[in-house]
């Protein structure tokens, strides 16, 4: 096919997917595996559809088995009561205050995002607040928005996962990226905080701050029935720290590398199984009651597999990769750097990280070093989109984190992505002023 109409059919595609789900005409479910059929089989590529569909199912199939194990090892530490003391050192601290609550949030997302990985980040961060929003009736996309713009700030972590792309695909050391970074995180996550702020300080005027009266009662009712997430005789106060030291090995191992994520996940879910609910019929109910949970997170994930599989098999993400390129004119050369870290924003939204820094970071890094930029400040500049990144519908753990919190996938994305721009905008001026990318390169 030409490849400027697989260009277009890309685009649109992409921009058909988006406007269905942010309209709510369709689910993201069945939005991810019909619109990339129909889109497929009108370039012309019918008969190959089936084999790229399961490509790219196989790709996805290590997160999704990572993420089933993970929800419902999460799942049994919600039921267990592992949170139940945290949340209700939370009510104590914030004394009915919104605006504690949502900064609290953020902080603890920021604290977690260490590990580098989103899903459990999102996992302990959601599980331990949810409860607070809840019961406080507080908006529940500031709740995700928050610990989003965390973790995007800190996705950029060597361990996370995108700089390390940068690195290998530009063929650098990573002590070459990410060291000068380090100072336009700090200020990332002092404007997650701060947006946190301004977030809780619209709450606030919406609910006002609550009584200690009203506080006792949350507090009271969060003491007989843990967090809600289930009756007070599955709860096992005995067991937190067994618990506890559970969770804490498996960050620990996860960050390490140990083994496999699906694997070091598999195995605590075992663990927490039989240290928690020992018999057969308590483990059987356990499983059935977080198995929803799951489910309606896992089977997004294997729909995106589908996307993603139809979207490389067809070479419209290669058409896209070509068109960035394209789109930057020879005079604009010396501020290549700048201009990166702009696109990196829209181009990580709407391709994978993968396709995005093994496949148009080198030829516009190549471009680039013509006017004297270095590999090491082109791959630091990819690095400012990664908060705009994870509102991709093609990231598996935002759909975890909408699902935990309970609101539509459009809605979060309407409602984040002002605040993850405006991030994304602020480390790119940071690392200028910082002098970590150069506003403009030689003259050719």
């Amino acid at each position: 096919m030409d490849p400027s109409r697989l260009t277009i059919l890309a685009y649109a595609m992409i921009l058909v997917f988006m406007a269905l789900i942010m309209t709510k005409r369709m689910s993201v479910l069945t939005a991810l595996v019909l619109v990339p059929i129909v889109f497929g089989v009108g370039a012309g590529f019918g008969p190959q559809l089936g084999p790229m569909m399961l490509d790219g199912i196989k790709a996805l199939a290590p997160t999704g088995v990572m993420l089933t194990f993970a929800i419902l090892y999460f799942g049994i530490m919600i039921d267990a009561g592992l949170f139940d003391p945290v949340v209700r050192l939370v009510v104590r601290l914030v004394h009915g205050d919104p605006v504690k609550i949502v900064v609290g949030t953020a902080a603890l997302a920021l604290f977690v995002s260490l590990d580098g990985d989103g899903s459990t980040t999102y996992l302990i961060t959601t599980t331990a607040m949810l409860p607070l929003f809840v019961r406080l009736k507080m908006d529940r996309l500031v709740l995700a928005s928050v610990i989003m713009q965390a973790g995007g700030v800190m996705n950029i972590l060597p361990w996370g996962g995108p700089t390390a792309r940068a690195a290998s695909a530009l063929k650098l050391d990573m002590g070459q990226v990410f060291p000068p970074l380090v100072p336009t995180m700090i200020v990332g996550a002092a404007w997650v905080l701060f947006v946190a702020w301004i977030l809780g300080r619209r709450e606030r005027r919406r609910l006002g701050t609550l009584s200690e009266e009203v506080m006792d009662d949350v507090h009271a009712s969060m003491g007989a029935s843990g967090n809600g997430a289930g009756e007070a005789d599955i709860r096992r106060p005995n067991r937190v720290w067994v618990n506890a030291l559970l969770t804490v090995t498996l960050m620990v191992a996860l960050i390490a590398g140990l083994l496999p994520l699906p694997v070091l996940f598999l195995i605590a879910f075992a663990l927490a199984l039989v240290i928690n609910y020992p018999s057969l019929a308590e483990q059987k109910a356990r499983i059935e009651a977080n198995a929803g949970n799951a489910l309606a997170v896992v089977a997004v994930i294997f729909a995106a597999g589908i996307f993603t599989g139809i979207l490389s098999g067809t070479k419209m993400v290669d058409a896209i990769a070509g068109s960035v390129v394209a789109i930057v004119p020879p005079a604009l050369g010396p501020y290549l750097a700048v201009i990166t870290g702009i696109l990196s924003m829209p181009f990580t939204f709407f391709l994978s990280n993968d396709a995005f820094y093994f496949g148009v970071m080198p030829i516009l890094t190549e471009a680039a070093s013509h006017y004297g930029i270095t590999a090491a400040e082109m791959a630091r500049a990819s690095l400012v989109g990664q908060p705009v990144h994870l509102l991709s519908p093609l990231v598996p753990s935002t759909y975890l984190l909408v699902g935990l919190a309970k609101v539509e996938f459009g809605d979060h994305q309407r409602f984040t992505l002002k605040w993850t721009v405006a991030t994304s905008m602020l480390m790119l001026l940071t690392n200028l002023v910082l002098g970590v990318i150069p506003l403009a390169g030689a003259a050719h």
